[in-house]
């Protein structure tokens, strides 16, 4: 199983809104630090796009990406965050 990086950026898609077989209808992206502590303590995870959610699955290429998320993460300046 690959996971997904994306450059430059302290985020990655993650996903949420489950269909009815336990896959993601899309991934929101997240930063990166919040992702491990999530999956290990079940600590909720807020969104670019303002979403809050257990990280519980890994997006897959081609996966479905929130577009209010998209918009805001393609609107960042590289480099990211400490956070």
């Amino acid at each position: 199983m690959a996971t997904q990086v994306l450059p430059d950026v302290e985020t990655r898609p993650e996903g949420t809104d489950t269909t009815g077989n336990d896959e993601p209808k899309m991934f929101h992206y997240v930063k990166k630090a919040k992702i491990a502590e999530s999956a290990v303590l079940g600590n909720l995870v807020v969104a670019l796009c303002g979403e809050t959610f257990p990280v519980t699955k890994s997006p897959k290429p081609g996966s479905p990406v929130c577009p209010d998320c998209k918009k805001i993460y393609e609107s960042l300046r590289p480099g990211g965050d400490d956070g």
